[in-house]
């Protein structure tokens, strides 16, 4: 198993250096900058081929003891799990190994000056915050070692979710350099760069881990097969999607035949058609072979190393990709806005740009319509059986994915880099609307209807890894009504007031961060306080009303706050625009502290109509209840209490 897994990561690598050595002197004479030598030149894009197969390896062995094995009835990871998880301890451990080796040949090749003769690995490294590429590489060093660190004494399939997770965070940092986060259209760029690799990752990390667990001749192998061919096929859809979309904002057609980037395009394009082929095959052959025989491994194995052996090849290519110059940009002199932000603004915004001037946001656009279509195939799979669903929940959660849609992806979101009162606009909706339409949707609940139930004896799915997840500790922690409405409330205070807003807008990752966490915390919020999914920590309406009135009027103090404020938050950001038609920055952000203020009026009266709707039903179910139990014993409970009553006449007459 290991040779193989070591033979794909030396194919990376080797492809990789020998690729770059041919383009070198383009490189080169595209930077201006002298030739740091073959230790640099070769090395850099080597480790970086290598490194990134760990990266997915790791990332595939995590995902195969946490989804594609079962774990013992008391938790513990079985054989196959636990070698999964042992092998992407070590993956990780030598993808850290190497972006650590990164950090001083990133240096090196920024400089010009070989690694070896003339740069001094620790100033180099306590220097590498100066170079984006290179603390990039450092922190992914940190990361991994985090990841490798905790993952040692794990022996229980609970954490392995938080592992996967973690090893997935580790490709952020790359995710966020190279051509895709320069230049026009960034944007759009880094958002299908992120999409490209976490696909990526899944996909060859999962094929990885399916050979090695096949080679070793581990249980339940055609389980596994079937659940990692579930999960290429989307990834598949993605890679190709994210791949194509960020291959157009550098590539023209003609440039795939005039350059050498236009052919190393063509060239990923190449092997994600041929993977596409083998992994039809492989559905057509290897599973139906295992299915048949969970013994027959033959035909699963030949394929996965066909397979093995492209996507080696393809990792190389892309790192050579990211040391070839690409062709001139389309546009030769752009504007600040263009470079700041990615795009350029016609001018100030009106009722008709923001309602009609779209730029799809690759991330938040692409996760409202996934996340619609979704939710619409449940309710779809509970009514083709005969099972109701209600309307409003439905309407509701539809709602909600077409307000995210609209605050990122229209003119809206347009705007929200480039105006703090469209960002505050964007803030409210995605913090306070989008979250409370989500949870009346009753996301949970739906799928726990809607999901097959494992049966006795057959392994978890999909469903009883959402319970799991439901009755976890980190879900009793993070639904305690004084941690959830700490996070919702704390957030808006220490982002904008604690200096982290003023360093993060004009970072486009700091902008999507920004936005996860509004919705991340409002959904928690809202999730606790009216949506109808059940929560490990259930509360009474009265401690719901008291989690609402004491946590919105903070909101309202935070938008009067804002309004009184003198000073510009992110002013050298927004002034470095140099939009002519945008000058009155102090004015735009009274206003966007005047959208917080009144934003929190809307969510208040839906939040108390809820509320007293959920109210009222519960009371009528209490009501049902108790006229059932008293038609199944007479009235037995009135009864007593007419018959204490009459007692208590009795002796009141006789002591008369």
């Amino acid at each position: 198993m290991w040779p193989v897994l070591l033979g794909v990561g030396l194919l990376a690598g080797g492809t990789a250096a020998g690729l770059a050595a041919l383009s070198l002197a383009d490189a080169l004479t595209a930077t201006g900058l002298p030739d740091p030598g073959p230790v640099t030149t070769l090395g850099l894009p080597f480790v970086r081929a290598a490194g990134e197969i760990a990266a997915t390896l790791a990332v595939g062995c995590f995902l195969f003891a946490t989804f594609f094995v079962p774990p013992q009835a008391n938790g513990v990871l079985d054989v196959g799990g636990y070698r999964a998880l042992r092998t992407g301890t070590v993956a990780a451990g030598v993808w850290a190994v190497c972006a650590a080796l990164l950090v001083p040949l990133t240096v090196s090749d920024v400089s010009g000056q070989p690694m070896l003769d003339h740069l001094n690995l620790m100033d180099v490294w306590s220097a590498a915050s100066l170079i984006d590429t290179a603390d990039a590489w450092r922190w992914t060093a940190f990361l991994a070692a985090g990841v490798t660190l905790a993952s040692i004494p794990v022996l229980r399939w609970s954490w392995t979710p938080v592992l996967f997770l973690a090893s997935l965070v580790t490709l952020i940092p790359l995710g966020l350099t190279g051509h895709s986060a320069a230049g026009g259209s960034h944007d759009v760029g880094t958002n299908s760069l992120l999409i490209h690799l976490v696909a990526a990752a899944l996909w060859a990390g999962g094929l990885f881990a399916l050979l090695a667990h096949a080679l070793r001749g581990g249980e339940h192998g055609a389980l596994a097969a079937r659940r990692f061919s579930a999960v290429a096929l989307w990834c598949f859809v993605a890679m190709a999607a994210s791949g194509v979309i960020n291959a157009l904002i550098r590539v023209r057609p003609a440039d795939l035949i005039d350059t050498t980037y236009g052919a190393l395009v063509g060239a990923k394009l190449l092997a994600l058609c041929l993977l596409g082929f083998f992994g039809w095959r492989q559905r057509r052959s290897g599973l139906v072979a295992l299915d048949a025989d969970p013994n027959a491994r033959g035909p699963l194995i030949r394929l996965a190393l066909t397979e093995a052996v492209i996507l080696g090849l393809t990792f190389g290519v892309a790192v050579a990709l990211g040391r070839t110059p690409p062709p001139p940009p389309r546009v030769l002199n752009p504007s600040i806005p263009e470079v700041e932000i990615g795009y350029n603004l016609d001018g100030p915004p009106t009722l008709a740009r923001v309602l009609f001037d779209w730029r799809f946001d690759m991330i938040f656009g692409t996760a409202a319509i996934v996340f619609a279509l979704v939710y619409v195939a449940g309710v779809w799979r509970l009514r083709k059986r005969g099972d109701a669903w209600p309307t409003g929940r439905l309407v509701a959660w539809l709602l909600g994915c077409a307000v995210l849609l609209f605050a990122t992806s229209s003119g809206l979101g347009r705007y929200m880099p480039a105006m703090f009162s469209m960002h505050m606009g964007a803030h409210m909706m995605m913090s306070m609307l989008v979250p409370i339409l989500l949870a009346l949707g009753g996301p949970v609940t739906l799928a726990l209807r809607a999901l097959p139930v494992a049966g006795r004896g057959q392994p978890p799915g999909m469903r009883e890894w959402l319970l799991a997840a439901l009755h976890s500790r980190v879900s009793k922690f993070f639904t305690n009504p004084i941690i959830a409405t700490a996070l919702f409330v704390a957030g808006f205070y220490g982002l904008y007031f604690g200096g982290i807003f003023d360093s993060a807008a004009s970072d486009h990752a700091g902008h999507v961060a920004m936005n996860f966490h509004f919705l991340a915390t409002g959904y928690l919020f809202y999730w606790c306080v009216i949506g109808v999914d059940p929560t490990p920590r259930p509360m009474q309406p009265l401690a719901k009303l008291a989690m609402v009135f004491g946590s919105l009027p903070l909101h309202a103090f935070f938008g009067v706050v804002l309004m009184g404020m003198n000073t510009v938050l992110a002013e050298p950001f927004y002034r470095s625009l140099q939009l002519p038609w945008h000058t009155d920055l102090l004015g735009d952000q009274k206003l966007g502290g005047g959208i917080a203020w009144a934003a929190g009026e809307v969510p208040l009266v839906i939040v108390m109509m809820a509320l007293l709707i959920q109210w009222s039903r519960s009371d009528r179910r209490t009501a049902k209840r108790l006229d059932r139990a008293a038609d199944r014993d007479d009235d037995a409970d009135l009864a007593a209490y007419n018959n204490m009553l009459a007692e208590l006449a009795r002796r009141e007459k006789q002591g008369r």
